[in-house]
């Protein structure tokens, strides 16, 4: 290895042999060294390590329920909240709204199969999921204003959005 006046300083061609691993590979260093030069023009590749799956990672499910994907809008008079619930049975779902919060939970079964011996994909959810929302205006509660229909997978509640008033101006005195 090449060193400077000074032995406790490495020059570049000692710092790219120690990346490297060989000194073969550089040139003989000149006094004053730019960069180094390399007999071969291709650097040594590494090998990339592949690491075995870790199996337990999705096997502890059960402490959270799936999450259900929601859209949410509004009409002028309402607001409409819809969810994709394809092969959710209507006596497997239940919607509740309590102080302007929606809770839409059930169960989505026929995932499991007794006889199975080994998954290779497994990317639907099955089992109990739920979904709680903050709607983001005042809607009426009362049953005769809302609605919820349960249409080819898709759960659509509407509300009738609660009537507000236009700001008084107050006069200051």
């Amino acid at each position: 290895m090449a060193r400077t006046n000074s032995d406790d300083l490495l020059m570049e061609d000692d710092l790219a042999a120690a990346f490297l691993g060989n000194d073969e590979e550089l040139v003989a260093p000149t006094e004053t060294v730019d960069e180094p030069v390399l007999v071969d023009e291709e650097l040594p590749q590494e090998e990339e390590e592949v690491s075995e799956p870790v199996e337990d990672e999705w096997e502890n499910t059960d402490d959270f329920p799936g999450q259900l994907a929601v859209d949410v809008y509004e009409t002028a008079d309402k607001l409409v909240v819809k969810a994709r619930t394809a092969g959710i049975s209507k006596s497997d779902l239940d919607v509740s709204i309590s102080d302007n919060i929606l809770t839409i939970s059930g169960v989505l079964s026929g995932g499991e199969d007794e006889q199975t011996t080994r998954w290779h994909i497994q990317e639907c959810y099955w089992g109990e999921f739920s979904r709680t929302i903050a709607l983001p205006v005042q809607v009426r509660e009362d049953e005769n204003s809302v609605k919820a229909e349960l249409k080819d997978g898709v759960l659509t509640i509407t509300f009738e959005k609660e009537k507000t008033e236009a700001p008084k101006k107050i006069a200051i005195q």
